[in-house]
């Protein structure tokens, strides 16, 4: 952490400091002290008004997929400009006199008010987000009559070093005496000498939330030392995280708010009616669009998201969970009806034909597990599949199931394009077998984008025959398996994507998995690096494959035609090796921009030229796919609109075939 305050710069060194039991002598004689510092700062006449500058942006996020693990993407991005002011005891005005906007993704959200400013005064007595619909009168611990509704426990003590001279500042758990009421759990940080509030780190208990959609909010709020005696805002964020009330599916909308404030101007007798009518105000668009903005938006939202990403807010949930122990911190129900994506609820393949399913999520108020359990049917096969899986905070698992898998290790459609491509054309872009069995696994994480995980399984696997017919085409045959028992054993490391509005990136994951007679290595990496100054970047995809001479068939690699070799037939190509390299060049292109209501979509257009190579070797008996002769070649053109939707073409150098694809972007296909 930094603060800068005026001219200092105040840089953290950290100090060792003993944690202690809760509500000890000293903590609560130093909440006690916090308490005072604030009824007596409220009435300081020292500073009696001051004037500031803060510059925000907000962030409209969407974050998808099994487990909720991979970074969000951004939808929206606002940037504005205020002026703050503030008048003793607590008279607080805030004009928003730049504001400008990007949209990536159609959106109509609108914020509330109070967060298009800061927060004043640390919340005051009491605290309130959204204008009170999300967050009305939650007691803050160090209003008069805190140490009677909260714990309080010290934690370490850090230096922060001023031009002038050093501050000790200790580090305050806080948790409510009763978690069944409106509060927070966090951390507070304060000035010994001084007993005043430097930061507060915290998120909510579930009875604060008043919105069912709230998952959880996450608040840090930095203060830094003024004329070396007001501990004033400087930098603060704000997370809010909702999820959908009527079905548990891995889906959630975000937003981030980051601030910071400077420019302090003291004393200079504002008067009060300066500060009648609303809080926060704008000035006419007009004026706001005429805003001297120092360089582009887009320059603007990357030179912020880096820090935003690191300062993610993820340590402050995962420091809140520690303080909490095993109690929920969550808003949503405990009870609902879930699925992984919507293809579970219902979907359409050859060896399965229309299937339809339901699921449920129960989670346990006080010890951290989750029991899911899905079922689903297909009326050409008339067989019932489904899962049943019991998971804990700390990362454990276990299930059973009974599933019906595509062989490939990844999807290569959007599931929701596959059914209606399957139902109406004949082109279902899979190859399927059953697997029943049983999973126990563990997930760590490795610092903040990494994990890794391992998983036994005992599986009965069998292979499946078409069933259905498309209403027009002709389904291919779907490959044989090796029925049997298999007992396998999967070590898998990641590294998950940067996340939203990344100049470069790297991420990747690699497999080892071992059965009674075979053993079976796999990675996937991308790379995405820019190429000059502007918004040109260079994707590179990777996928490497090796596997022993005893592998069984629905464990093979497979390549060809869409996602992988465009320009050859569809999975034309298989064996135990694989490697498939893709390299894209990416720059936005001038586009037609539309506007229905207060939605709108960005004037441009993602064009992305490519080439892919792919090889496979050593083939399978009883499998149908080939080794390449050498390596195969695509060279094509993607465009991507909103980031939401590809048109690709390719071109086999080999086949001498053009292809076309039609597509939803990939960050979208595990909730479809």
């Amino acid at each position: 952490m930094r603060w800068e305050g005026g001219a200092a710069l105040l840089l953290l060194l950290p100090a060792t400091g003993s944690a202690q039991d809760w509500n000890g002598d000293s903590a609560l004689a130093l909440a006690r002290r916090a308490i005072d510092r604030r009824a007596q700062a409220a009435v300081d006449t020292a500073l009696r008004d001051y004037k500031a500058q803060a510059h925000g942006f907000l962030f409209f996020l969407g974050q998808f997929g099994e487990g909720l693990t991979e970074p969000p993407r951004l939808i929206k991005a606002d940037q504005l400009e205020l002026e703050v002011y503030w008048k003793a005891p607590g008279l607080s005005k805030q004009r928003i006199i730049g504001w400008r906007d990007r949209t990536e993704v159609p959106t109509d959200i609108n914020y509330h008010r109070d967060h298009l400013g800061i927060v004043q005064n640390n919340f005051g007595r009491a605290i309130r987000l959204g204008e009170g619909d999300e967050v009305r009168d939650v007691p803050h611990p160090l209003a008069p009559g805190g140490t009677a509704l909260y714990d309080f426990a010290l934690g370490d003590t850090t230096a922060i070093v001023l031009a002038e001279r050093a501050v000790r500042v200790v580090a305050l758990r806080v948790r409510p005496k009763h978690f069944d009421q409106p509060a927070i759990v966090g951390m507070l940080f304060v000035d010994v000498a001084s007993a005043d509030l430097v930061r507060m780190a915290f998120n909510f208990t579930p009875k604060a939330y008043l919105d069912p959609q709230l998952e959880d909010v996450s608040i840090v709020l930095d203060n830094a030392l003024w004329q070396g005696r007001f501990w004033l805002p400087y930098r603060q964020e704000i997370e809010i995280r909702r999820r959908a009330t009527w079905l548990d599916i891995p889906a959630r909308g975000i937003i981030r708010g980051r601030w910071e404030i400077d420019g302090y101007l003291f004393n200079l007798g504002l008067a009060e009616g300066w500060f009648r009518g609303d809080e926060i105000t704008a000035l006419p668009k007009v004026q706001r669009d005429s805003f001297p903005w120092r360089g582009p938006l887009s320059d603007a939202i990357q030179n912020v998201a880096e820090p935003v990403r690191e300062n993610d807010l993820q340590q402050v949930r995962a420091e809140v969970s520690r303080i909490a122990g095993r109690r929920a911190l969550t808003g949503l129900k405990r009870r609902r009806l879930g699925a992984r994506a919507l293809s579970e609820l219902v979907h359409v393949n050859r060896v399965e034909g229309l299937t339809v399913g339901a699921g449920f999520v129960l989670r346990t108020p006080n010890d951290g597990f989750e029991l899911r359990g899905l079922g689903n049917y297909g009326f050409a096969d008339r067989a019932g599949n489904g899962i049943v899986a019991l998971t804990s905070t700390d990362g454990l698992e276990l299930a059973a199931y009974r599933q019906v898998r595509d062989i490939a290790d990844a999807p290569v459609i959007a599931p929701l394009l596959n059914s209606i491509g399957a139902q109406e054309f004949g082109d279902d872009y899979g190859d399927y077998y059953r697997a029943t069995g049983v999973r126990l696994g563990v997930r760590v994480g490795i610092g903040t984008r990494g994990e890794w995980r391992f998983s036994v399984s005992r599986e009965r696997i069998a292979s499946l025959s078409v069933r259905s017919s498309p209403a027009t085409g002709r389904y291919r045959p779907n490959p044989a398996v090796e029925g049997g028992d298999y007992s396998t054993a999967t070590l898998t490391i990641r590294r998950r994507s940067e996340g939203f509005a990344v100049r470069r990136d790297v991420a990747g994951e690699a497999s080892v998995e071992v059965g009674e007679q075979y053993a079976r290595v796999s990675g996937t990496a991308h790379w995405l690096v820019p190429l000059g100054s502007g918004q040109t970047r260079l994707l590179t995809r990777a996928q490497v494959g090796l596997a022993s001479r005893e592998l069984p068939p629905h464990r093979a690699f497979v390549l060809g035609g869409r996602g992988t070799l465009l320009g050859d037939p569809f999975r034309e190509w298989g064996g135990r090796r694989v490697a498939l390299l893709h390299v894209e060049w990416r720059t936005p292109v001038p586009f037609v921009g539309l506007r229905a209501g207060p939605a709108r979509t960005p004037g441009s257009l993602t064009l992305a030229p490519y080439t892919a190579f792919g090889w496979t070797g050593k083939p399978l008996p009883i499998t149908p796919w080939r080794a390449t002769a050498g390596t195969r070649v695509t060279v094509g053109v993607g465009a991507e609109w909103l980031g939401l939707f590809r048109l690709e073409a390719g071109y086999g150098v080999q086949s001498r075939q053009m292809h076309v694809a039609f597509d939803i972007t990939r960050d979208f296909w595990d909730i479809l």
